[in-house]
């Protein structure tokens, strides 16, 4: 189908309403720094100049995007982008624009290069991941990169799922305001910077970061970059980063379940931040030098931090929302399912879904965020060996911008959602302790009501990090030394628990383990708990590497009717009751949980 061609019937100003608005509720006007006259540029005007267009193929949309004359170009319907990853090099004075809800580049992006005068809006850019490549190193793929750009405004987008960056603003860009998007699970959202020059402005304001790990925003050798009104919620590595010489102003933002939500990186990086709220959201919250004064540039209104998470989840994004996700997901790496990361199915899943994940080793960092409920994520073949989820984060490893991750950033598999059944995979923390002793998790239980069945998990310290309340059935766990640990609840019931050195079993909170297995190879190398812990082991088959003394420290020990090599009644070891032992069942050690059927 050919595109349609509309002819504008008057001639439109910078302050008058743009084309970009066109089958949009919302103002045509640019605002913050793209909003300025600068560089022989009237502020952001995009393709006003020039004609409109309606496309609905990447033919026509790479025809338009790149030709020399200006255009507002219409965007109808879902553009799937080839080959994989394509970024369509946009053109100067060029308005991309979905059309009403539903508007969509898929598997693909925009590179704006050395170019003015861009506006893109009420657009979904997806899905361009490349399964495995969770660091985004093997393949570019953003959802929209500009390098030496100015004046571009990003508007009222949705950026999801892209293979590195969501957006990256690079190599001296100017004159940017990127307002009113979501950017959404996924690794890296929006950094700024890549140069050593110190001269970029940008304008951020009412976006939604949410379900993302780190770049939110990271923003490296600004001469001035303005915060303002912006939600960032549900981040696992760090929030908003000021780096280099950069120049930060941060305020009446709100921070939501965000580690570190505020870090001036180096000795020359300024940040003043005002107004902010910070909810369950501890770490950094720095301020440091006089950055500037975004008054001085332009004027704005800022709403109360308090209400930002209402307006921005309300207001953010293209119209029509997001596009729901089956209540069935799968999730592969050879392109043969919905998504291809589990972090992404993890994202989209509707509470009740159930997530299928087909043979792979998938290296990713997973975060079942804290509003997760009733989510089932399982192994497509039932045997744990073929689906392996594994990521090698030490908690002792040095944050690039100070201090170390600990056990909350640094476990493979993030567990901050309640009533989550996991079933048939493999959790692995592959850091190699020889470099540096220290926890290394595989998997961390924050939420509430945790299941595991018939799951793996596999590290050396600290494999099992236990915050909440988690019951295992059915499992196999290796390590070496606080091989289960933390201060929450956790019910080993027919699990395999493998001391691969010497060290201990337990360590922390409440551990019951029943109708288990002990195992280890190195004779009387291993205690069963240590201090400041309740460690009650029944019913379970002790071997040889259990220590004669097996607890260590002042903690609540006992056992009950086990067996094995390594079992035995002395006065060094507590023994309950029949009495006792009816308090240390399943159920009861739980308290109020109703157990999944089979439990």
């Amino acid at each position: 189908m050919k595109p349609l061609l509309v002819l504008l019937a008057v001639a439109l100003t910078v302050v008058a309403p743009s084309p970009a608005a066109a089958d949009t509720p919302w103002s045509g006007r640019a605002d913050g720094f793209a909003g300025l006259s600068a560089l022989g540029v009237d502020g952001t005007t995009g393709g006003a100049a020039g004609p409109t267009v309606t496309v609905d193929n990447q033919a026509d949309l790479e025809r338009y995007a790149t030709a020399s004359e200006p255009y507002v170009i219409k965007v109808r319907g879902s553009i799937r982008m080839e080959p994989y990853g394509k970024e369509i090099e946009v053109a100067s004075d060029k308005s991309i624009v979905g059309e009403g809800a539903g508007a969509e580049i898929v598997q693909g992006g925009f590179f704006l290069n050395q170019v003015h005068n861009v506006i893109l809006r009420n657009l979904t850019i997806r899905d361009s991941y490349v399964a495995g490549d969770w660091d985004g190193k093997s393949k570019d793929y953003d959802g929209v990169q500009m390098d030496g750009a100015h004046h571009v405004w990003i508007d009222h987008n949705h950026f999801t799922r892209t293979g590195d960056g969501l957006l990256d603003i690079r190599k001296d860009s100017d004159y940017v305001t990127v307002s009113w998007n979501v950017f959404s699970d996924h690794n890296k959202a929006v950094g700024v910077g890549w140069t050593p020059n110190v001269v970029t402005k940008v304008t951020m304001h009412h976006n939604w970061i949410r379900g993302t790990h780190q770049r939110n925003a990271s923003i490296d050798n600004t001469e001035a970059a303005h915060w303002y009104n912006n939600y960032v919620q549900d981040t696992a590595m760090y929030g908003t980063m000021i780096r280099g010489s950069g120049k930060l102003v941060v305020e009446n933002s709100y921070y939501r379940s965000v580690p570190d939500p505020i870090v001036a990186k180096d000795p020359a990086s300024q940040v003043v931040q005002r107004g902010n709220v910070f909810d369950q959201s501890e770490g950094r919250t720095d301020q440091a030098g006089a950055a500037f004064d975004p008054s001085a540039y332009y004027p704005y209104r800022l709403d109360p931090a308090e209400r930002v998470p209402a307006i921005v989840s309300r207001g953010a994004g293209p119209l029509g929302g997001e596009r729901p996700a089956p209540h069935r997901i799968t999730v592969a790496l050879d392109g043969t399912g919905d998504f291809g990361s589990v972090q992404a199915a993890v994202g989209a899943a509707p509470r009740g879904a159930v997530i299928i994940i087909k043979p792979g080793v998938y290296r990713e960092m997973v975060r079942v965020w804290a509003g997760r409920r009733d989510l089932t994520i399982k192994g497509a073949t039932g045997d744990p060996e073929d689906v392996v989820i594994t990521y090698e984060l030490p908690a002792n490893g040095a944050k690039f911008y100070g201090g170390t991750w600990g056990p909350a950033a640094s476990a493979t598999f993030g567990m901050l959602g309640s009533d989550i059944t996991v079933e048939g995979v493999t959790l692995r923390n592959a850091y190699d302790e020889a470099l540096a002793a220290g926890p290394a998790p595989a998997v961390r239980t924050a939420g509430d009501r945790i299941t595991f069945k018939g799951t793996r998990f596999l590290g050396n310290e600290g494999t099992f990090q236990a915050d909440g309340r988690a019951y295992l059935r059915d499992c196999y766990v290796a390590g070496d030394v606080d091989i289960v640990r933390g201060p929450g609840t956790a019910v080993l019931d027919r699990c395999v628990t493998e001391s691969l050195a010497p060290g201990n079993v337990a360590a922390g909170g409440s551990v019951l383990m029943t109708g288990s297995r002990l195992e280890g190879d190195a004779a009387k190398s291993v205690t069963l708990g240590r201090s400041s812990t309740q460690v009650v082991v029944r019913d379970s088959w002790l071997g040889g590497h259990v220590k004669d003394d097996p607890w260590e420290g002042e903690g609540r020990f006992a056992e009950y009717r086990n067996t094995g090599p390594g079992a035995a009644v002395t006065a060094d070891r507590p023994q309950l009751t029949d009495d006792e032992a009816r308090a240390y069942t399943v159920r009861a050690f739980l308290r109020n949980w109703a157990l999944p059927s089979g439990s």
